[in-house]
């Protein structure tokens, strides 16, 4: 009883270990610590905000290093790309009139180890539609020598007269909440499981250690008759 016991708390150990685990994932994946290369949204509304995004992260956390980052802008019909911004980790050059006064860095703040480059435009207008390129320069700094490398991240952005979602989007954040929805359903059924398991356990190991004890003790109490019989 007690080796039947001990396989079925060891089988319902590893369930409840592996439903653990899975909520530890969860937990870790909601934090914001960690740095994630986002795509940029790419369509913008006439006269409202918008956010270019540009993120590059570094691979070697522990490693101290610079970067410098620059955008360009080829708008529709253009065939060369203009330099509109700059941002070293102090203050920001705006280097197109067309921008001037309308972008803002929107990107890592308070120090020279950029990874967000992201930037804002205001009162976007459909002359703002074309491409833009997020050109990273970064340095690594090492104990003997510094190594140079290089990003660049493109947007397409399209601006419109009126925001549109299309059926993509829709269809994925239906089920992005559908999947948050099961899982945490399929979490509460996972803890009820394991807590009943553990009570039944708990009873059943009881039971069975009990039994054992009865059993040696009933041993005890007839080798000691058998002995003074003998006498």
């Amino acid at each position: 009883m007690v080796q039947t016991a001990g396989h079925f708390l060891s089988g319902m150990s590893a369930r409840c270990f592996l439903f653990l685990c899975v909520l530890c994932a969860l937990c870790v994946s909601l934090c914001n610590g960690a740095c994630a290369e986002v795509d940029s949204d790419t369509e913008a509304v006439a006269g409202h905000g918008f956010k270019l995004g540009c993120i590059s992260c570094k691979m070697r956390g522990e490693v101290e290093a610079s970067a410098i980052v620059d955008w360009y802008f080829r708008a529709k019909g253009e065939k060369e790309f203009v330099h509109i911004y700059n941002y070293d980790g102090g203050s920001p050059i705006i280097i197109d009139d067309r921008f001037e006064d309308r972008v803002h860095w929107n990107g890592s703040r308070k120090t020279n180890d950029l990874q967000d480059a992201s930037i804002y435009i205001h009162n976007v207008t459909f002359n703002d539609s074309g491409v833009y390129r997020c050109f990273f320069r970064r340095t690594l700094s090492y104990d003997a020598y510094e190594y140079e490398t290089t990003a660049i991240k493109v947007v397409h952005l399209t601006v419109v007269a009126k925001a549109t979602r299309g059926t993509a989007s829709i269809v994925s954040e239906v089920m992005m909440y559908v999947s948050i929805i099961g899982l945490q359903l399929w979490l509460l059924v996972e803890m009820i499981y394991c807590y009943r398991k553990i009570a039944a356990a708990g009873d059943e190991a009881l039971r069975a250690s009990a039994e054992e004890y009865l059993a040696i003790a009933s041993e005890s109490k007839d080798n000691c008759t058998g002995v003074q019989v003998a006498e």
